[in-house]
């Protein structure tokens, strides 16, 4: 049996979207996730998406490439806005609302430009967020732990990939993070500007990640002297992190790049 994929992205952080209704019964959805998120021999991407509802109101659950579990992704439910923006026409000004296993996220549509439309999400407040000293790899190390609606360890200072494919690694899998945690290196260049690198809870090294852009301004604002209002650089590129009264706010585009069906065949369980 065949299923339809949507597959698009935010600053390269990319997800497959799949309409809840055609999921097939008894199908292994780990297995699914996996299969169709390799980069090889599937489609690609960093984590599949399934959801429900239509237009301004829906409802979604993301599982990672290695077919685990993920409360939110910042970039995920822009790119399932902005595919819901794309097939209802949408204009600046609407908004869409989407619903994960970490709250209601509002997300108002700013602009459309060359396909890409530009969301300000609502991300709520962060939780938990706390200085934290972890030995990791024969070291202690000053992280900032936090929940952005998913668990992030920040470390603020030097970002490099040799610290990346190190550090970030080892703290994404520590002990003191059962269930694993979303890892950002960040250094805050400029009171306004915050450079990070991330390694993915269940996907390893990501261009891209909207609730670690979060983490990461968080930190940085808490503990490394920047404003309120801050632009976060990755590898993919530049969002904007605003913490306020009223909670986080997290802006960025996303696009939608392709349609297709998926017919290598559906995992079920066994």
């Amino acid at each position: 049996m065949a299923v339809t994929l949507v597959k698009a992205h935010a600053f390269g952080n990319d997800f497959l979207l799949l309409e809840e209704g055609t999921f097939p019964s008894g199908a292994d959805r780990a297995a699914l996730a996996r299969a169709v998120c390799d980069r090889h021999r599937g489609i690609g991407g960093d984590g599949l998406i399934t959801y429900e509802g239509t237009g301004d109101a829906v409802r979604m659950s993301l599982l990672n490439a290695d077919g685990s579990y993920s409360e939110v992704s910042g970039n995920g439910v822009r790119c399932l806005a902005a595919w819901m923006a794309s097939q209802h026409a949408m204009q600046p000004g609407a908004s869409v609302h989407i619903t994960t296993d970490a709250g209601v996220k509002r997300l108002e549509l700013l602009d459309i430009s060359s396909g890409r439309y530009t969301f300000r999400a609502h991300m709520g407040e962060p939780e938990q967020v706390a200085q934290e000293r972890i030995d990791v790899m024969g070291t202690t190390v000053d992280a900032v732990t936090l929940r952005v609606g998913n668990p992030q360890c920040v470390v603020l200072g030097e970002v490099s990939q040799q610290r990346l494919h190190t550090l970030a690694a080892a703290l994404a899998v520590h002990p003191r993070f059962p269930a694993g945690t979303n890892v950002e290196l960040a250094a805050v260049e400029a009171p306004d500007r915050v450079r990070i690198l991330i390694w993915e809870r269940g996907v390893g090294p990501t261009e891209a990640s909207g609730t670690g852009a979060c983490a990461a301004a968080v930190a940085a604002m808490t503990y490394g002297g920047a404003d309120r209002d801050v632009t976060v650089e990755s590898p993919g590129g530049t969002q904007r992190v605003e913490w306020g009264h009223d909670g986080l706010f997290l802006t960025g585009w996303a696009e939608v790049t392709a349609r297709c069906e998926w017919r290598r065949g559906i995992p079920s369980h066994a």
